[in-house]
């Protein structure tokens, strides 16, 4: 490398292009870029407060606390999340369930396990699985009815799933005023959800007599 080419203490890289003054003046808060004069950036602070969250956080609460519009924090969050895949970061900013947070991106999700758990995973249940899956397409929905769906008792399930913060109550049945279940946000985010609307359709895989199954319950 020639002696042109190393940066003076106190220069910045590519101060001189557009890109690089862009670059300087978000990270000085200077006018012309995200940040107010003297503050940080609108994407540091974004940065800033998800690097301490720990579940997502919607863009109008992000927006409240910044003092920002809406739409301008929305932009600076897809803008973040595409520059973080764009540079083959460890970390994804996603927008799950209603909100924004860091995950670690799916290609080390492995060495992130095995770091924190080493090697050791608390998996649900078979029966738990099934209870939740019962609950998220039948929501809201009583015990008796999981337990009519499954062919067995789900008290002691539904008490691990509420637990576990993937499921909560939603009030009585007005009729028989059982207590009745639905899922929570956390139940999204650790699925990788936007909404329940997300859920992969159950048409493909009930037998086609489900009807009249359904009828003589």
């Amino acid at each position: 490398m020639e002696a042109t080419d190393i940066p003076r203490s106190g220069d910045d890289p590519g101060a001189g292009t557009p890109g690089g003054q862009r670059d300087q003046a978000l990270q000085a808060g200077e006018p012309g870029g995200d940040g107010t004069p003297g503050g940080p950036s609108l994407t540091a602070a974004l940065e800033a407060i998800l690097m301490v969250v720990d579940e997502p956080v919607a863009e109008v609460t992000l927006a409240q606390v910044l003092e920002r519009p809406t739409a301008e924090v929305a932009a600076a969050l897809r803008a973040l999340s595409g520059e973080y895949t764009a540079s083959g970061r460890g970390f994804d900013l996603r927008e799950v369930a209603g909100g924004w947070r860091f995950y670690t991106r799916a290609e080390c999700a492995a060495l992130v396990e095995r770091f924190v758990r080493d090697g050791q995973q608390a998996r649900l249940t078979q029966a738990a699985l099934e209870t939740l899956a019962v609950v998220a397409y039948r929501q809201p929905v009583s015990r008796a009815r999981v337990a009519a769906v499954r062919g067995v008792s789900s008290d002691g399930v539904m008490r691990t799933l509420v637990a576990r913060g993937l499921v909560e109550e939603a009030g009585t049945d007005p009729e028989s005023q059982a207590v009745l279940y639905r899922t929570t946000s956390y139940f999204l985010e650790r699925l990788g959800l936007r909404s329940l609307d997300e859920l992969p359709a159950l048409a493909p895989f009930l037998p086609d007599d489900v009807e009249i199954l359904e009828e003589q319950k």
